[in-house]
């Protein structure tokens, strides 16, 4: 399988977490993920949209890379900061958390104002 793209921009609202949550469980399933895996692809799409409504983007707009043997996501990120909030660090501390225990790697670029999560087949589990 070539690498595909699909991409969804969605309002940054709790009630729309489910949307992304099945996308990315979909796509997890392409990749031909484990029932494991692909839970973890799942929770991991949800942390990071939560992270994502957190610093309070106009809209989440999160893009899926499928390759033959990962998933990655990316999630755009708001001018909301943890540092000056003290409700929205703790909020992101669980995320983080939660992103580090599903998740093969995930990193935030304040920069380019992106959230960027990968699961691949086999995963942590694997190595």
């Amino acid at each position: 399988m070539s690498t595909s793209v699909i991409r969804l921009s969605v309002p940054p609202e709790p009630t729309f977490a489910r949307s992304v949550r099945m996308m990315a469980a979909n796509l997890a399933v392409l990749c031909s993920m484990s029932v494991d895996d692909v839970e973890d692809a799942r929770m991991a799409a949800e942390e990071a949209f939560i992270y994502s409504c957190a610093t309070h983007p106009e809209q989440c707009e999160v893009t899926f890379s499928l390759a033959k043997d990962a998933l990655n996501m990316d999630f755009s990120l708001g001018s909301a900061r943890p540092a000056e909030d003290e409700a929205l660090a703790e909020q992101v501390a669980l995320a983080e958390l939660l992103l580090s225990a599903v998740s093969d790697e995930y990193v935030i670029n304040t920069s380019e104002a992106v959230l960027s999560v990968s699961k691949s087949v086999g995963g942590v589990y694997a190595k």
